[in-house]
């Protein structure tokens, strides 16, 4: 069976959407998208204080497990990936992060010429339907609707008010003017619903007859005339089957799943490709290199008081929030519960913080895999800039087989230095005077927690992935052997087909990679449309002034 459309999106994710939207918002062109998840509908997606469990289904994650990781003593950390409408953005915490300006101002340095601040702060705010409104920085009337959670729990603001007493700034809008500093957290949450990129973007333009949507469909191979990408082959089930492009073809299945594809394909790193006998359409030598991710590890408190989520951890209180949730659209099921942050320097001489907090009143684990067993809360923390590297890599002609995930965690010496930073800076934090009335004992790492080599092996033991891993097709100077897309998101040294998603990050950015990664499929689609570019914005940005010199 085939088919014929201008346009071939790979991968209903955070991107995919936008793209799928944006380009059959005229009616000028088909598209068809191709998904290998299904349905979005649950309730466990759709209600934002459910999102530990479809992170762990295997109906909606692809259970991707990294390689064991020498530095972490040999652990396997899980890698979620989105397998639904919406990819990852169905699955994850909700957190709208756009990025220190500062990210993007290396993106542009590092070759990816006119993805500087002023270049993507008009797609953000394009993207955003602000709750609050707009302003210079945020969009008020875009798809993509983010609010605050309501700040109702006392600890929230404690916290805040702590890494004040601490001497660091409080800042009124983390997606703003000022990233660095301590306050409400933004979150993709419309009306007690999660906002993901399929609910702000893919099921409005599915009503349009120019958009084909096929679930269940799992695409195998690039279809190559001499250097040009003409189709796709997938599976569905046990057909396979192909769709034709007249266009482009656009891979948008995230950052192990496009090199993955491209690699079974013929375009990758050349002897890869020999290794597994698959025949080289394209050497490109950089194709699932530039693996990045973000580590965080969550430092606990025990409550003095009990009035944290602890309280609403039984199966009582659960089924009456749910309920509650599915009458009202409010209550606690509706916040993803991370509703105050922070953004930090770990040390003078660095030019904008590398750490970031989200603060939760509660002391359990991020994907639900251990249960909060008492009165507490925590600060989820890590730096966010590593030097470290990875890659993934074919384990086999398969595209049924998982690839090879690397990411060399803590692999670089500086990664040490900003984690043990983060230990000491925020438990300096908690012993403010402003959590006095609620902080028992240091529940983890624990009080005696403070060498550097105690820290190092709590750090070993108990770091977590944050689940952003990007930069695997990286963008850049196409002159570059390493650089996957140029920018405008075509694959270099090949016809007809582009990269727009996480993968293409040169860098990664200062904070969660949904809202960057929803910028990308914004950008892209102006760039894959021929239209001219959105004017540049020249609206200024904080820097600290003392930065050479002072911490904070």
């Amino acid at each position: 069976m085939t088919e014929t459309f201008d346009y071939v999106i790979v991968g209903a994710g955070s991107a995919g959407c936008v793209m799928a939207n944006r380009l059959t918002a005229d009616g000028k062109y088909s598209v068809k998208l191709l998904e290998f998840g299904g349905s979005d509908g649950s309730i466990f997606i759709q209600m934002p204080s459910a999102l530990s469990i479809p992170m762990n289904s295997p109906r909606y994650d692809w259970r991707y497990h990294a390689e064991p990781e020498p530095a972490l003593g040999g652990r396997r950390l899980h890698t979620p990936r989105g397998k639904v409408l919406g990819g990852s953005s169905s699955i994850n915490g909700m957190v709208y992060i756009r990025g220190n300006a500062m990210d993007f101002e290396g993106w542009d340095a590092a070759g990816a010429h006119g993805w500087n601040y002023a270049g993507v702060l008009p797609y953000f705010r394009r993207a955003e339907g602000r709750e609050e409104g707009g302003d210079a920085y945020r969009g008020a009337d875009g798809p993509l609707k983010t609010s605050y959670g309501p700040l109702r729990n006392p600890l929230y603001k404690a916290f805040v008010d702590a890494a004040v007493e601490a001497g660091y700034p409080a800042t009124p809008d983390v997606n703003g003017y000022q990233q660095e500093g301590f306050g409400r957290m933004d979150m993709t949450v419309h009306r007690g619903r999660r906002w993901s990129a399929a609910n702000a973007y893919l099921k409005p333009a599915m009503r349009r007859p120019n958009l084909s949507v096929e679930t269940h469909a799992l695409a195998s191979r690039i279809l190559f005339e001499g250097r040009r990408a003409v189709g796709i082959e997938y599976r569905r089930g046990e057909q396979l089957r192909q769709v034709r492009a007249r266009r482009e073809v656009i891979l948008s299945a995230g950052p192990i799943n496009d090199p993955q594809l491209l690699k079974l394909s013929g375009v990758g790193p050349a002897p890869e490709l020999r290794s597994l006998g698959i025949e080289v359409v394209h050497d490109l030598p950089g194709v699932g290199e530039n693996l990045q991710d973000h580590l965080e590890f969550y430092f606990q408190m025990a409550s003095r008081q009990p009035i944290t989520l602890y309280s609403a951890v039984n199966p009582l209180a659960k089924a009456l929030i749910g309920l509650r949730w599915l009458l009202r659209r409010d209550g606690l099921g509706a916040t993803n519960h991370f509703e105050s942050c922070g953004f930090i320097r770990s040390r003078p001489g660095i030019p904008y913080p590398d750490i970031q907090y989200h603060f939760l009143p509660m002391a359990v684990s991020y994907d639900g895999s251990s249960i909060a067993s008492e009165h507490g809360f925590q600060a989820h923390v890590g730096p966010m800039r590593s030097k470290s590297r990875g890659h993934v890599r074919l384990k086999s002609r398969d595209v049924r087989e998982a690839p090879l995930i690397r990411f060399n965690y803590m692999s670089h010496p500086d990664d040490w230095t900003e984690m043990r930073a983060c230990v000491r800076l925020t438990r300096e934090i908690f012993q403010q005077k402003a959590l006095a009335p609620y902080a028992g004992r240091e529940i983890q790492p624990g009080v005696e927690v403070t060498s550097d080599e105690a820290i190092d092996a709590f750090i070993a033991r108990h770091v977590e992935s944050a689940y952003h891993p990007s930069g695997t097709c990286r963008m850049g100077d196409p002159r570059d052997r390493m650089t996957v897309v140029d920018p405008e998101t075509r694959v270099v040294g090949l016809e007809g087909l582009r990269i727009a998603d996480s993968a293409i990050i040169p860098l990664i950015t200062n904070g969660n990679l949904n809202a960057p990664t929803i910028m990308i499929g914004e950008k892209a689609s102006d760039h894959i449309l021929g239209k001219a570019m959105l004017p540049p914005s020249n609206t200024p940005f904080h820097r600290a002034a003392d930065w050479e010199t002072r911490q904070r």
